[in-house]
């Protein structure tokens, strides 16, 4: 007979499913998961964070960048609240993330008798930013609850959950309760006559574009990505979330801003793993062309994006039929595109010198950092840049915010990364604004020796605020400037080594030195007003008018 408190339960449970890495703060209401967790740190590691909102970041940056389940686990109430914004990250971007969250005693859920750390409706409150929610009333709830969750965790349809466990569950003992296997990865194709049409419309179509979202990295379908571009002779587009879906230094790889001068002669356009609506909600400008949809969610097939023809399937099992289909014994070679394609990268690289010397920073970092480095940006200039047209060379390398746009989660994201990879090159690029949010992770930093090279660009401003209210509000600023702490100083403080540069050949040096040593290091970058980028990112906009000579750049001290 074997006997099991609730909290070993969990933890056979979570090893039953892979897990080996938890990010979270113990607490009063998860003591006995935490003392099931020390029994088993040869099989656990344990990231023990400074805040809970940096626990799902960490999870979340963990799960993008390795494809793996990333796990947290914080107490109830405020902890479960600061959880959140990292839960709502996770949700927007499609990232397999589990929230072991606590809660108070069983038998007092419900009766608001304002015990410690009561939430009302704890359980509604995780339920709207999570996929599924699951509570155990039982110890012996616990097993059936993990395959659950790792069931939806692992479908074609990833999205957060969260697990409840209360403290009197997790301390119950039981009798022989046995934990299930691991849960296999699922993948749902279309219909096979929906298959066969597309493919039709894609043979009969001469320009085809390609347009790729999160979901191809959701499914690991880069390569059945490029070899149905490759059999089609077909540019392919990527969002934000798409970055890395297609090697960028691939002949048909393009950033989603070259969707507006090849939509001119585009006579089809497929979407693949992408919501396919623009960051406000409005359709996506194909330029007149038919749009075919792939996509694993059904909320993401119809609506304003009026497609000629909708698949629901996983990315992976979709392409992987298209391309049977168009690839069969006969069909005649496509004729290249090479002219066309050749002038629509031209047609990028001049806009991208509108928003210089954001493009000469990225391009310095790019120069810099191995192929399979992830890129972790954040909601700042230079972040605002990179989601446009940063050059990612792997399925995992870019990790951006998504739709949610959350200020301030990046440098625990990239945390969260390293520690899924201490290997792996890993760099963080903040504002000063958002850096705020989390800085206190240098304390994680340090204490697990997690390499991340995390730049501050530091202007004393939330920038983007600072212009709005310039350029739209004549000019009355409000509550946008900061007062900013001595960064090198700071990081001395956490025991970690900083730097200052000015330009970006500065920041290259740095980032190479940093790589090469191998710790945790932060670059402070102070610098000037940058020219705006939205035009670019947001169609419609109009291009803002040019800064002053030398008002994007801070002189370095004499």
């Amino acid at each position: 007979m074997t006997r099991q408190t609730g909290g070993q339960l969990l933890v056979a449970s979570l090893l039953a499913q892979g897990v080996t890495e938890v990010f979270g703060i113990p607490g009063v209401q998860l003591d006995a998961a935490a003392d099931a967790l020390h029994a088993r740190q040869d099989a656990i590691h344990f990231t023990c964070v400074r805040n809970e909102q940096a626990a799902t970041y960490m999870a979340d940056g963990y799960a993008r960048s390795s494809g793996q389940v990333g796990v947290a686990m914080v107490v109830p109430g405020p902890g479960v609240l600061n959880a959140l914004a990292g839960l709502a990250t996770a949700y927007a971007t499609g990232s397999p993330v589990l929230l072991i969250a606590g809660q108070i005693r069983s038998d007092q859920i419900g009766q608001g008798f304002g015990v410690l750390h009561e939430l009302p409706d704890q359980t509604g409150v995780l339920e709207r930013v999570t996929g599924w929610t699951g509570t155990a009333r039982r110890a012996a709830d616990i097993p059936g609850l993990v395959v659950e969750a790792f069931r939806r965790l692992r479908s074609d349809r990833p999205r957060p959950v969260a697990i409840e466990v209360p403290p009197d569950v997790l301390a119950e003992v039981v009798d022989d309760v046995a934990v299930p296997a691991r849960v296999a990865h699922t993948r749902t194709a279309p219909p096979n006559d929906q298959v066969v049409e597309a493919a039709r419309l894609l043979l009969a179509a001469e320009r085809p574009l390609l347009y790729v979202g999160g979901g191809i990295r959701a499914s690991g379908a880069q390569a059945e990505l490029v070899a149905l571009a490759e059999a089609l002779e077909a540019p392919v587009l990527v969002s934000e979330n798409g970055r890395g879906a297609i090697d960028a230094r691939h002949r048909l790889a393009f950033d989603s801003l070259a969707l507006r001068t090849l939509r001119e002669d585009a006579d089809l356009v497929l979407a693949v793993g992408s919501r396919f609506v623009s960051t406000f909600g409005t359709r996506v400008d194909t330029g007149g062309a038919p749009v075919l949809l792939v996509n694993s969610e059904p909320e993401h097939l119809g609506g304003i994006r009026e497609p000629r023809l909708a698949l629901r399937g996983d990315a992976r099992a979709t392409l992987t039929a298209l391309l049977a289909e168009v690839t069969a014994p006969g069909l005649p070679r496509r004729p290249s595109r090479e002219d066309e394609l050749a002038a629509a990268r031209a047609w990028v690289a001049g806009r991208l010198t509108e928003i210089s010397p954001q493009w000469e920073y990225l391009t310095a970092l790019r120069d810099v950092l191995p192929a399979d480095a992830v890129f972790v940006s954040e909601y700042t200039q230079i972040g605002y840049a990179a989601s446009l047209c940063l050059p990612t060379y792997g399925p995992r390398g870019y990790l951006g915010p998504g739709y949610q746009g959350t200020l301030g989660y990046g440098f625990a994201t990239a945390l969260g990364a390293q520690t899924a990879d201490p290997a792996r090159a890993v760099v963080s690029v903040n504002g000063d604004g958002g850096f705020s949010w989390t800085l206190p992770e240098l304390s994680t930093a340090k204490r697990y020796g997690l390499a991340v090279v995390t730049i501050v660009f530091r202007d004393g401003y939330f920038g983007n605020v600072r212009r709005i209210q310039r350029d739209s509000y004549g000019g009355r600023v409000f509550a946008s400037d900061l007062t900013n702490p001595d960064y090198p100083a700071l990081a001395a403080a956490f025991g970690i080594r900083a730097v200052t540069v000015w330009d970006p050949a500065g920041l290259a040096a740095a980032v190479a030195d940093a790589l090469t040593a191998r710790e945790p290091v932060l670059i402070e970058v102070p610098v000037g007003e940058f020219p705006s980028p939205w035009h670019l990112i947001h169609e419609g906009l109009s291009t803002p008018a040019p800064l002053a000579p030398g008002a994007d750049r801070v002189a370095p001290p004499a």
